[in-house]
């Protein structure tokens, strides 16, 4: 059987074309675009037409984006380097499903900056309560992160609304969104936040480069100190394979948006009405419809996530229980305890991510799969 991967929250395969352009840019056009002879010169020019058309993807100018080495990166830099720029004390609104790099930054940076932090409440589906987020901001707020889609469940915020309110309470707060597992999967035409960020390696681009969408004006002071490159916002060496890497990935999901968003979309619905006719199945996060089109969040009572996931992998199938960043982290799941998801339906999780490669034919055979493995399973445990 050929190996079925659905565990593209995780990371995704760099498409052919990306991988040719970051090894030519590695082996041919191998300049610093900060030199200054003509080689380098056309390197720069790359990299700049790259940074525009990454900009156009979020309605955003050229100078509010800055490279940087993928999603973590960007968090931290956004978390630290938009509090830096407060001037007193620091009062920060999240919520308890963000991604490590944000949850585990923000609450270092409270440490470090002696600042208040509030969560925002939550809908079952692990989004936003748009309508409670009274409770939690003040006109004292002074920094908010909100992920854009749930990395877990797959429930989508809506930052136009979220924003709004956060506008509306508290207008002197910095909004900063992860939009690692929702750009390009989700319409971004406009960004209403002052920050976001981006990871290349989601997006079928080389590991290692990201970017984050910096608003014109927006208070920020920047995350690595040294060469003065990125607009002295993030020092180093410029990472040109990558970029030029993810600049040809990017293009190929703006050709290709509509078809491969319903490709994703078909393939997760395909599998969760295979696997929601089992025996005690349920449904983590929103409807598949309602959701982002990549990611499914499942839990199969009666068995261990993770023995199913190792259980499936001898099959060629390969899934998650969670977060790539919390897998071999031992211990009771934030993000499903944060939505009142526990005990043997937490145990019992499976996240299943998708990309525009994936097919129908796959979520069949992945749920016949399955099926076998959970009568297997479950008969073993009942013993």
């Amino acid at each position: 059987m050929e190996m079925i991967y659905f565990d593209n929250s995780a990371t995704t395969q760099t498409l052919p074309e990306a991988a040719e352009r970051a090894c030519l840019a590695m082996t041919r056009e191998y300049y610093n675009p900060a030199a200054a002879y003509g080689a380098a010169f056309t390197v720069e020019k790359n990299v700049s037409e790259a940074r525009s058309f990454a900009a156009s993807l979020m309605g955003a100018s050229s100078g509010e984006i800055i490279y940087t080495s993928g999603g973590t990166e960007s968090n931290n830099a956004a978390v630290f380097g938009a509090l830096r720029s407060v001037h007193g004390r620091k009062s920060i609104v999240t919520t308890a499903v963000e991604h490590p790099s944000v949850f585990e930054t923000v609450n270092a940076a409270a440490k470090l900056f002696d600042a208040e932090v509030r969560y925002a409440p939550l809908r079952p589906d692990g989004t936003v309560d748009t309508d409670r987020l009274s409770e939690v901001l003040t006109p004292e707020t002074s920094f908010v992160s909100i992920m854009h889609v749930n990395n877990e469940l797959g429930g989508v915020n809506d930052l136009d609304r979220i924003a709004a309110k956060i506008r509306a309470l508290s207008p002197s707060a910095v909004i900063h969104s992860d939009g690692v597992q929702a750009f390009m999967k989700v319409r971004t035409n406009k960004l209403p936040v002052d920050l976001y960020s981006v990871s290349g390696h989601k997006l079928h681009a080389p590991k290692g480069v990201g970017l984050l969408y910096v608003r014109s004006g927006v208070r920020f002071a920047g995350g690595q100190i040294g060469g003065g490159q990125e607009r002295n916002l993030r020092s180093g060496t410029t990472n040109v394979p990558g970029i030029l890497g993810l600049d040809t990935a990017l293009h190929a999901y703006r050709a290709n948006e509509a078809a491969w968003h319903s490709q994703m979309l078909r393939v997760k619905t395909r599998l969760y009405r295979n696997l929601i006719a089992l025996p005690d199945v349920l449904l983590n996060g929103p409807s598949p419809e309602a959701g982002a089109p990549h990611i499914l969040n499942l839990s199969f009572l009666g068995v261990r996530g993770e023995v199913l996931m190792h259980a499936l992998e001898h099959y060629g199938v390969l899934v998650s229980t969670g977060s790539a960043c919390s897998a071999k982290k031992q211990g009771k799941n934030r993000i499903l305890n944060a939505v009142g998801i526990s005990g043997a339906r937490q145990e019992g999780a499976i996240r299943f991510s998708f990309c525009p490669f994936n097919t129908e034919e796959e979520a069949d055979t992945a749920a016949e799969v399955i099926e076998g493995q959970l009568r297997l399973l479950r008969k073993y445990q009942r013993r």
